[in-house]
C-alpha cells in the first residue's frame, strides 16, 4: 500500500509542476519541494521525469518544448522552441506544387508524396488531403525522359557545397551528339519542368576571352548521361559567388548567355504578370494606360516571352 501511495504522491506532483509550467509558471525547486514536503533530489528527479515526457511527446505530435534552467528567473520554465508539425493548409500546398511540377518520374514522386502526409496530424487528415490531390495523382504524367535524377541531384548538390570539380557526359539537344566536360558547379535549379545544373566551364585557370564564358552555363540535368565528381577544387572569391536567388531574377526558360539590359512598352492588361515574370523590371513611366519598362535578363531566353505578348510588346 505505501508503494501505490508514493506513486500517487508522485504522479500528483508531476500534473501539479506540468499545469504550472503550461500556465507560465517558473518552478523553483526548492520551493516546489517544500511544498510537496519532500527533498531537493526528488524534485529534481521529477523535472527529469517531465524532460523525458516533454521529448517523447515532441515526437509524436510535433510540438517542440524543453523545460529549460533560467538563471535570471532561477527557476524552470517551459519554452516553444518551433513546431515541426505541418498544417493540413501547408501540406496541402506542397502536394498541389509538386504535382504541378511535373519533374520527377512516379516512381520518385509517389513515394514523396506519402512521406509528406506521414506529416498529417491524423489518419483523417490525411484521408482529407488523398482525396483532395487523388485526382490530380491518377492523371499525373511523368517527363519524357523517364529518369531517376533525386540521388543525382544530391551528388552533384554536394560537388557545389564542397566547390569540386565534375566532369559530365552531356547530350546537346540540337544534334544529339554527347559532349565531354569539366565543369565547376555553383547551383541547381529548377524551371519548367526540369532540374538544371549551372556550371562554369573550365578554363585550366586561364583568362578566358570569349566575354560570354565569363556567365555561368545551364545543363539540363536529365541529360547528363554520365558524371565523375573529380577530387579536384576550385575557388571562387566571395565577392563573385554565384547566387541562385539573383540569376534566377535574370534568366527566362533557362537559357544561358550574357548579362543584358532591355527596355519595352507593355499595353496588356496585367503589369503584374509582367513584373512577377521578370523580377529585375522597373517601371519607367506610365502613359494612357502604357508601361514602360526596363529589366535586367541573361541570355536570349527572353525572346521567347517577348514574342508570347504579341501586339502587348514593342521594343524600345
Amino acid at each position: 500500500m505505501m508503494e501505490k501511495y508514493e506513486y500517487d504522491k508522485k504522479q500528483e506532483r508531476l500534473l501539479t509542476l506540468y499545469t504550472k509550467l503550461i500556465e507560465g509558471e517558473v518552478i523553483c525547486k526548492k520551493t516546489e519541494a517544500g511544498y510537496f514536503h519532500v527533498s531537493p533530489r526528488s524534485l529534481q528527479r521529477d523535472i527529469d521525469d517531465l524532460r523525458v515526457f516533454l521529448a517523447n511527446r515532441s515526437i509524436k505530435t510535433g510540438s517542440m518544448q524543453q523545460l529549460i534552467y533560467d538563471k535570471k528567473l532561477k527557476g524552470y520554465r517551459l519554452v516553444d522552441i518551433r513546431n515541426l508539425k505541418m498544417t493540413n493548409g501547408e501540406l496541402l500546398v506542397l502536394c498541389k506544387i509538386l504535382l504541378e511540377s511535373r519533374s520527377l518520374t512516379k516512381e520518385e514522386f509517389f513515394p514523396l508524396i506519402e512521406k509528406l502526409l506521414e506529416n498529417c496530424s491524423s489518419s483523417e487528415n490525411k484521408r482529407d488531403i488523398s482525396t483532395l490531390i487523388a485526382n490530380e495523382k491518377h492523371h499525373y504524367i511523368e517527363p519524357h525522359h523517364h529518369k531517376k535524377i533525386i540521388d543525382v541531384i544530391w551528388d552533384i548538390g554536394e560537388a557545389v557545397r564542397n566547390q569540386k570539380c565534375v566532369e559530365i557526359e552531356y547530350k546537346k539537344l540540337k544534334n544529339k551528339a554527347i559532349v565531354k566536360r569539366m565543369v565547376k558547379p555553383v547551383g541547381i535549379m529548377f524551371s519548367e519542368y526540369y532540374f538544371y545544373l549551372i556550371a562554369f566551364i573550365n578554363d585550366n585557370e586561364k583568362e578566358s576571352e570569349n566575354q560570354a564564358d565569363l556567365f555561368p552555363a545551364i545543363y539540363r540535368i536529365d541529360r547528363i548521361q554520365n558524371f565523375t565528381v573529380l577530387e579536384k577544387h576550385f575557388f571562387l572569391p566571395y565577392k563573385g559567388r554565384f547566387e541562385e536567388g539573383e540569376f534566377r531574377k535574370r534568366v527566362q526558360f533557362m537559357y544561358g548567355g550574357m548579362l543584358q539590359r532591355i527596355n519595352f512598352q507593355y499595353s496588356g492588361l496585367s503589369i503584374e504578370a509582367v513584373l512577377d515574370r521578370l523580377p529585375t523590371a522597373q517601371i519607367l513611366e506610365v502613359k494612357d494606360g502604357v508601361y514602360t519598362v526596363t529589366a535586367e535578363v541573361f541570355g536570349k531566353g527572353i525572346d521567347m516571352w517577348l514574342k508570347s505578348q504579341g501586339d502587348f510588346i514593342k521594343m524600345l
